[in-house]
Protein backbone atom coordinates (compact mmCIF):
# COMPACT_ATOMS: atom_id res chain seq x y z
CA UNK A 1 0.00 0.00 0.00
CA UNK A 2 1.26 3.49 -1.00
CA UNK A 3 2.16 5.51 2.04
CA UNK A 4 0.88 8.78 2.14
CA UNK A 5 2.69 12.35 1.82
CA UNK A 6 2.88 13.69 5.34
CA UNK A 7 2.16 16.95 3.86
CA UNK A 8 -0.78 16.41 1.96
CA UNK A 9 -4.71 16.66 3.19
CA UNK A 10 -6.22 13.28 4.48
CA UNK A 11 -9.26 15.16 3.49
CA UNK A 12 -9.28 15.65 -0.40
CA UNK A 13 -11.65 18.29 -0.11
CA UNK A 14 -8.90 20.59 1.97
CA UNK A 15 -6.40 19.37 -0.79
CA UNK A 16 -8.56 21.15 -3.47
CA UNK A 17 -9.66 23.86 -1.43
CA UNK A 18 -5.96 24.66 -1.20
CA UNK A 19 -4.88 24.34 -4.90
CA UNK A 20 -7.53 26.78 -5.95
CA UNK A 21 -6.45 29.12 -2.81
CA UNK A 22 -2.99 29.04 -4.42
CA UNK A 23 -4.28 29.39 -7.86
CA UNK A 24 -5.86 33.04 -6.50
CA UNK A 25 -2.87 33.89 -5.16
CA UNK A 26 -1.23 33.92 -8.04
CA UNK A 27 -3.48 36.38 -9.87
CA UNK A 28 -4.12 39.92 -9.12
CA UNK A 29 -7.10 40.30 -10.99
CA UNK A 30 -10.06 38.16 -10.35
CA UNK A 31 -10.41 34.66 -11.95
CA UNK A 32 -13.32 32.68 -14.12
CA UNK A 33 -14.42 29.65 -12.96
CA UNK A 34 -13.17 28.12 -16.11
CA UNK A 35 -9.42 29.21 -15.62
CA UNK A 36 -9.93 27.85 -12.51
CA UNK A 37 -11.25 24.78 -13.09
CA UNK A 38 -8.63 24.60 -15.88
CA UNK A 39 -5.75 25.32 -13.84
CA UNK A 40 -6.53 22.93 -10.42
CA UNK A 41 -8.18 19.87 -12.62
CA UNK A 42 -11.11 20.41 -11.11
CA UNK A 43 -14.60 19.97 -12.49
CA UNK A 44 -16.37 23.08 -13.04
CA UNK A 45 -19.01 21.90 -10.41
CA UNK A 46 -16.99 20.51 -7.96
CA UNK A 47 -14.60 24.08 -7.80
CA UNK A 48 -17.95 26.10 -7.98
CA UNK A 49 -19.20 24.30 -5.15
CA UNK A 50 -15.54 24.56 -3.30
CA UNK A 51 -15.89 27.74 -3.99
CA UNK A 52 -19.19 28.94 -2.42
CA UNK A 53 -17.73 27.04 0.63
CA UNK A 54 -15.05 29.48 0.96
CA UNK A 55 -17.05 32.35 -0.06
CA UNK A 56 -19.03 31.71 2.87
CA UNK A 57 -16.23 31.82 4.64
CA UNK A 58 -15.24 34.64 3.32
CA UNK A 59 -11.39 33.18 2.49
CA UNK A 60 -12.88 33.83 -1.42
CA UNK A 61 -14.51 36.77 -2.49
CA UNK A 62 -16.83 37.08 -5.56
CA UNK A 63 -16.53 40.70 -7.30
CA UNK A 64 -18.70 39.40 -10.11
CA UNK A 65 -20.62 36.35 -11.07
CA UNK A 66 -18.47 34.08 -12.24
CA UNK A 67 -15.23 35.21 -11.28
CA UNK A 68 -13.19 34.81 -7.86
CA UNK A 69 -10.58 36.46 -5.49
CA UNK A 70 -8.69 36.30 -2.27
CA UNK A 71 -10.92 36.89 0.51
CA UNK A 72 -10.51 39.58 3.11
CA UNK A 73 -10.25 37.14 6.09
CA UNK A 74 -7.29 35.72 4.77
CA UNK A 75 -6.02 39.53 5.45
CA UNK A 76 -7.18 39.28 8.80
CA UNK A 77 -5.89 35.91 9.97
CA UNK A 78 -2.34 36.98 8.02
CA UNK A 79 -2.19 40.05 10.17
CA UNK A 80 -2.96 38.06 12.92
CA UNK A 81 0.29 35.76 12.52
CA UNK A 82 2.38 38.40 12.04
CA UNK A 83 1.28 40.21 14.73
CA UNK A 84 2.38 36.95 17.02
CA UNK A 85 5.72 36.38 15.24
CA UNK A 86 8.54 37.66 18.05
CA UNK A 87 11.67 38.06 16.47
CA UNK A 88 13.33 36.85 19.67
CA UNK A 89 11.60 33.58 19.72
CA UNK A 90 12.22 33.60 15.51
CA UNK A 91 15.91 34.07 16.29
CA UNK A 92 16.81 32.21 19.78
CA UNK A 93 17.20 28.55 17.72
CA UNK A 94 19.26 29.61 14.76
CA UNK A 95 21.14 32.10 17.33
CA UNK A 96 21.93 28.60 19.10
CA UNK A 97 23.37 27.31 15.92
CA UNK A 98 25.67 29.48 15.16
CA UNK A 99 26.61 29.69 18.57
CA UNK A 100 27.87 26.20 18.61
CA UNK A 101 29.46 26.90 15.08
CA UNK A 102 31.50 29.03 16.12
CA UNK A 103 32.03 29.24 20.35
CA UNK A 104 31.65 32.88 20.10
CA UNK A 105 29.01 34.87 21.41
CA UNK A 106 26.23 35.68 18.94
CA UNK A 107 23.77 38.91 19.53
CA UNK A 108 20.19 39.62 18.54
CA UNK A 109 19.80 43.80 18.36
CA UNK A 110 17.08 46.29 17.94
CA UNK A 111 17.44 50.19 16.67
CA UNK A 112 15.66 52.21 19.46
CA UNK A 113 16.26 56.46 19.04
CA UNK A 114 20.25 56.71 18.45
CA UNK A 115 20.98 53.67 19.74
CA UNK A 116 21.11 49.83 19.30
CA UNK A 117 19.51 47.46 22.06
CA UNK A 118 20.72 43.76 22.80
CA UNK A 119 17.36 41.68 23.32
CA UNK A 120 18.52 38.56 23.07
CA UNK A 121 22.09 36.66 23.49
CA UNK A 122 24.01 33.06 23.27
CA UNK A 123 27.25 32.81 24.49
CA UNK A 124 29.70 29.55 26.04
CA UNK A 125 32.62 30.08 28.39
CA UNK A 126 34.69 28.87 25.64
CA UNK A 127 34.31 32.25 24.11
CA UNK A 128 37.70 33.65 25.63
CA UNK A 129 35.71 36.72 25.87
CA UNK A 130 34.22 38.38 28.66
CA UNK A 131 30.82 39.36 27.83
CA UNK A 132 30.85 43.30 28.06
CA UNK A 133 27.44 44.19 26.59
CA UNK A 134 24.51 42.62 28.46
CA UNK A 135 20.94 41.80 27.14
CA UNK A 136 19.22 44.68 27.62
CA UNK A 137 22.30 46.97 27.20
CA UNK A 138 22.81 50.02 24.72
CA UNK A 139 25.06 51.41 22.42
CA UNK A 140 25.28 54.25 19.46
CA UNK A 141 24.57 53.30 16.08
CA UNK A 142 27.91 54.59 14.57
CA UNK A 143 30.33 52.49 17.05
CA UNK A 144 28.58 48.81 16.61
CA UNK A 145 27.84 46.34 13.31
CA UNK A 146 24.07 46.48 13.95
CA UNK A 147 24.15 50.05 13.80
CA UNK A 148 25.88 50.80 10.62
CA UNK A 149 23.17 48.32 9.29
CA UNK A 150 20.28 50.54 10.71
CA UNK A 151 22.18 53.64 9.02
CA UNK A 152 23.31 52.26 5.82
CA UNK A 153 19.52 52.35 5.13
CA UNK A 154 18.33 55.72 6.31
CA UNK A 155 18.29 58.65 3.42
CA UNK A 156 21.40 60.20 3.30
CA UNK A 157 20.16 63.52 5.54
CA UNK A 158 18.67 61.11 8.10
CA UNK A 159 22.29 60.28 8.45
CA UNK A 160 23.81 63.60 8.81
CA UNK A 161 20.78 64.40 11.37
CA UNK A 162 22.06 61.93 13.51
CA UNK A 163 25.81 63.21 13.13
CA UNK A 164 24.41 66.27 14.50
CA UNK A 165 22.75 65.05 17.15
CA UNK A 166 24.69 62.93 18.31
CA UNK A 167 28.23 65.16 17.62
CA UNK A 168 29.66 60.97 16.52
CA UNK A 169 31.81 60.67 19.93
CA UNK A 170 34.15 58.02 19.85
CA UNK A 171 35.25 55.31 22.48
CA UNK A 172 38.26 54.21 21.00
CA UNK A 173 40.87 54.97 18.51
CA UNK A 174 38.97 53.22 16.05
CA UNK A 175 35.86 54.64 16.46
CA UNK A 176 34.43 56.57 13.34
CA UNK A 177 33.80 60.27 14.41
CA UNK A 178 33.62 62.00 11.09
CA UNK A 179 30.83 62.56 9.09
CA UNK A 180 32.76 61.85 5.60
CA UNK A 181 34.69 58.68 7.46
CA UNK A 182 31.13 57.16 8.18
CA UNK A 183 29.71 57.63 4.84
CA UNK A 184 32.06 55.83 3.33
CA UNK A 185 31.45 52.98 5.85
CA UNK A 186 27.94 52.85 5.66
CA UNK A 187 28.19 52.78 1.21
CA UNK A 188 30.49 49.96 1.64
CA UNK A 189 27.28 48.05 3.98
CA UNK A 190 25.16 48.83 1.79
CA UNK A 191 26.83 47.19 -1.31
CA UNK A 192 28.14 44.10 0.69
CA UNK A 193 24.50 43.91 3.07
CA UNK A 194 27.00 42.94 5.78
CA UNK A 195 28.56 45.59 8.06
CA UNK A 196 31.24 45.50 10.87
CA UNK A 197 32.88 46.79 14.19
CA UNK A 198 36.46 47.01 14.35
CA UNK A 199 37.07 47.77 17.79
CA UNK A 200 35.37 50.69 17.63
CA UNK A 201 32.87 50.32 20.55
CA UNK A 202 35.76 47.89 22.68
CA UNK A 203 39.35 47.75 22.13
CA UNK A 204 39.93 44.05 21.71
CA UNK A 205 36.42 42.99 20.46
CA UNK A 206 34.98 42.69 17.01
CA UNK A 207 32.07 42.02 15.78
CA UNK A 208 30.38 41.10 11.81
CA UNK A 209 26.54 41.91 11.64
CA UNK A 210 23.79 40.97 9.13
CA UNK A 211 20.47 42.56 8.99
CA UNK A 212 16.98 40.94 9.68
CA UNK A 213 13.98 41.79 7.83
CA UNK A 214 10.25 40.70 8.14
CA UNK A 215 7.66 40.38 5.31
CA UNK A 216 7.51 44.22 3.85
CA UNK A 217 11.28 44.45 3.71
CA UNK A 218 11.41 45.97 7.07
CA UNK A 219 14.85 46.32 8.76
CA UNK A 220 13.59 44.78 12.36
CA UNK A 221 16.81 43.80 13.65
CA UNK A 222 20.43 42.83 13.41
CA UNK A 223 22.35 39.40 14.26
CA UNK A 224 25.86 39.88 15.02
CA UNK A 225 28.65 37.72 15.84
CA UNK A 226 31.65 39.55 18.42
CA UNK A 227 34.87 38.11 19.34
CA UNK A 228 38.55 38.81 20.47
CA UNK A 229 39.95 40.43 17.68
CA UNK A 230 42.79 37.88 16.92
CA UNK A 231 39.48 34.79 16.69
CA UNK A 232 37.34 36.42 14.31
CA UNK A 233 37.55 34.42 11.57
CA UNK A 234 35.87 36.07 8.17
CA UNK A 235 34.57 32.88 6.94
CA UNK A 236 32.02 33.03 9.51
CA UNK A 237 30.29 35.96 7.55
CA UNK A 238 28.93 33.77 5.22
CA UNK A 239 27.31 31.53 8.35
CA UNK A 240 26.14 34.79 9.86
CA UNK A 241 24.83 35.89 6.79
CA UNK A 242 22.48 32.39 6.55
CA UNK A 243 21.36 32.63 9.77
CA UNK A 244 19.99 36.21 9.00
CA UNK A 245 18.57 34.88 6.19
CA UNK A 246 17.03 32.32 8.15
CA UNK A 247 15.38 34.40 10.70
CA UNK A 248 14.13 36.61 8.34
CA UNK A 249 12.28 33.63 6.39
CA UNK A 250 10.48 32.83 10.02
CA UNK A 251 8.96 36.50 9.75
CA UNK A 252 7.76 36.10 5.89
CA UNK A 253 10.62 37.84 4.47
CA UNK A 254 10.55 36.64 0.99
CA UNK A 255 12.59 39.49 -1.33
CA UNK A 256 14.83 40.46 -2.81
CA UNK A 257 13.62 43.79 -2.79
CA UNK A 258 15.27 47.01 -1.27
CA UNK A 259 15.09 46.93 2.52
CA UNK A 260 13.76 50.02 4.28
CA UNK A 261 13.83 50.80 8.10
CA UNK A 262 10.49 52.73 7.82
Amino acid sequence: MQKKDPQTPSIQVLSRAFALLDVLASQQDPVPLKDLSERTGLHPSTAHRILNDLAAGRLVDRPEAGTYRLGMRLLELGNLVKARLDVREAAIGPMRELNRFTNQPVNLSVRQGDEIVYIERTYSERSGMQVVRAVGGRAPLHLTSVGKLFLAYEEPQRVRSYATRTGLSGHTRNSLTTLPALERELAQVRRLAVARDDEELELGVRCMAAGIFDDQGKLVAGLSISAPSDRLEESWMERVKATAAQISAALGYRGPSTPTTA
